[in-house]
């Protein structure tokens, strides 16, 4: 009731504050510098036999209201190593509505925002590679699905910021800017947390949760924001229920709120040198709930001593920290182009995690060919540590079952992709992944005996993208 007192008393404060814009998707492969000339629609240069929809959305614009939908579709071969040779199709329809409700309704810094997904196809990690890194960051359990659904207030010209409902964390946190347009899922939504929170990764892409958001900025270049919501956006599995988190929450309409909390706060600081951006994050979450030992059980034996009682011993709470840095380190062909580059690291406690440590690093180049100033390039490196606990455990297993099977460890990635634009709202996107030691070092399925480590796989892919 306190906390309810005080929300609505910040919502009353509307004096002074600043005019909302559409929520920025994350998941969207063009970096920030060309989003507003990457906005148009492809429905503004295709024929209109009917009604004009590019105007009529344009129309709406003017009175606070965007919509607005986005289709990406791709095609993935695992070559090589993986859990096996194969090639996959998998497509996503994102929509979006945002509302601003200055422009709207005359009530200054109001905002409503809300994304859906239409998911189909097979994902080419679940099926082919096993890979803790994600060679697809749209990769999902088909469905129909409510992502975010929100309402946001700004406060004294944008200074105070509160967001409160169905929210995904990785659209604000720990998210490095110039990896943004990178294709492997590592390089959003950390392997971190995508490998050790509930509900296959906590409240980020696919599955958002209940809460909510505030943002501070008390000076120009800093900013500061907290974020706490339900900790498992699918629940606890049940006796019957299905092992896929996606599937306990398939429409994403459950709206939990039941579950221990999880907590995420995060540090912004800007500067500039020599005219060329960048930017320092520090950040830090935790997770109230119980999490289970990876080598222990409750007697204190290994899990895998046929001696244990087999019960896991249990540890109360979760937590990390992280930094991230993104730099400009030159222009480009044009205004708002150049390259950049970012790093990312993070740390986690070893023994209730499957992954303890965490660190990407890549460098993007944005229209800097005068003959192609639209198109995109990059490359960059990914590296998850396998747990101590978890190796230990794999150690035990082996020599209690006297058989000489693999030991996790850790796996990394190498990326490459271009993005080449076609037409206005159209790109594609030819892309390829080196990863080694794919799932961390497991065996390889194919082998009868379990002895051989899955070999390191290379995968290809094409991806195509149409804004309307």
């Amino acid at each position: 009731m306190r906390a309810r007192i005080v929300l609505t008393a910040l919502l009353s404060l509307c004096a002074g504050s600043a005019a909302a814009a559409p929520a920025r998707d994350r998941h969207d492969p063009t970096p920030p510098p060309l989003e507003e000339n990457e906005s148009r629609s492809v429905l503004s240069v295709l024929p209109r036999p009917g009604p004009d929809l590019d105007k009529a959305r344009n129309e709406l614009k003017d009175r606070g209201v965007y919509f607005a939908a986005k289709y990406i579709g791709e095609v993935f071969g695992s070559t090589t190593g993986g859990q096996r040779r194969g090639t996959i199709y998998e497509g996503r329809v994102r929509y979006s509505l945002d509302v601003d409700f200055a422009t709207l309704a005359g009530i200054d810094g109001l905002a409503f925002h809300t994304t859906g997904f239409q998911l189909h196809g097979k994902g080419i990690d679940a099926y082919y590679v096993g890979s803790l890194n994600p060679p697809s960051n749209i990769e999902a359990t088909p469905a129909n699905r409510l992502y975010e659904l929100w309402l946001q207030q700004s406060l004294i010209a944008d200074k105070v910021n509160v967001r409160f409902g169905q929210l995904g964390s990785d659209q604000e946190f720990m998210y490095p800017e110039w990896g943004q347009m990178f294709i492997n899922g590592a390089f959003g939504w950390p392997t971190i947390t995508a490998s050790n929170l509930p509900g296959g990764g906590g409240p980020a892409y696919p599955l958002s949760s209940l809460g909510v958001r505030l943002r501070l900025t008390p000076v120009e270049n800093v900013s500061f924001l907290v974020s706490v919501l339900d900790g498992d956006p699918s629940g606890p599995q049940g006796p019957l229920d299905s092992p896929d988190p996606q599937r306990r929450n398939p429409d994403g309409l459950q709206f939990r709120l039941k579950d221990h909390p999880f907590l995420i706060g995060e540090g912004q600081f800007r500067y500039k040198i020599d005219g060329l951006d960048g930017s320092v994050k520090l950040g830090g979450w935790r997770h109230y709930g119980n999490f289970a030992d990876l080598h222990y059980s409750s007697d204190w034996l290994s899990l895998a001593d046929p001696n244990s009682n087999g019960l896991t011993l249990q540890r109360r709470g979760d937590h990390g920290l992280y930094a991230i840095l993104d730099q400009k380190i030159g222009d480009g062909a044009g205004p708002g182009r150049g390259a950049g580059f970012f790093a990312r690291a993070s740390v986690a406690p070893g023994d209730r995690n499957l992954v303890s440590a965490y660190a990407d690093a890549g460098v993007s180049f944005v229209g800097v060919m005068k003959a192609r100033p639209d198109d995109l390039f990059g490359l960059a490196v990914g590296y998850a540590r396998v747990s101590d606990a978890a190796r230990s455990f794999d150690r035990d297993t082996a020599f209690f079952n006297g058989v000489p099977t693999p030991v996790r460890s850790s796996e990394a990635l190498v990326e490459a992709t271009y993005i080449a634009k076609l037409a206005p709202g159209w790109s594609i996107q030819p892309d390829i992944q080196y990863i080694r030691r794919p799932g961390g070092n497991i065996a390889d399925p194919r082998d009868p005996n379990g002895i051989a480590p899955a070999r390191n796989s290379l995968v290809l892919g094409l991806r195509t993208l149409l804004r309307f």
